[in-house]
């Protein structure tokens, strides 16, 4: 039996930080709270702390990243893909990961699925691009 991985979707998202930034003056922390994990909830209010415009640029690429995420799986944000079940964390390396939660986490193992995310920022934009990739058996 041989492992063969080909790709299950692809996504793409830019966001305009100016957008997120007025979001988030409106409505605050429920705003972020809404879209960020318990871990990127950590790190966005170390940001936050440091300089309250990192703390934008954080959510905003987190923001993005799930856009094209959920794009990539097909759903959309709708069941099993909710805000904050799904975490973009870093590797030691510094390298964007994929980090699931609970129910989108179980649909996504089954699905034998991974995932491999980029992202970037630059003055008002922040960008991510997402590949999902399915392994499968083949005899």
């Amino acid at each position: 039996m041989t492992q063969v991985t080909n790709v299950f979707g692809v996504g793409t998202d830019i966001c305009d930080i100016r957008r997120i930034k007025l979001t988030f003056e409106r409505h605050g922390e429920r705003f972020a709270k809404r879209i960020l994990g318990p871990n990127e909830w950590s790190v966005f209010v170390r940001r936050s702390e440091r300089l309250g415009e990192r703390g934008v640029r954080y959510l905003a690429t987190r923001f993005s990243a799930k856009e094209a995420f959920s794009k990539a799986i097909g759903l959309g944000i709708r069941s099993p893909m909710q805000w904050r079940l799904c975490e973009i964390t870093n590797a030691p390396s510094g390298q964007p990961q994929l980090q699931l939660h609970g129910e989108l986490k179980l649909w996504f193992e089954s699905q034998q699925l991974s995932a491999k995310v980029s992202l970037s920022d630059e003055s008002d934009y922040a960008v991510s691009f997402v590949v999902v990739e399915k392994t499968q058996t083949v005899e």
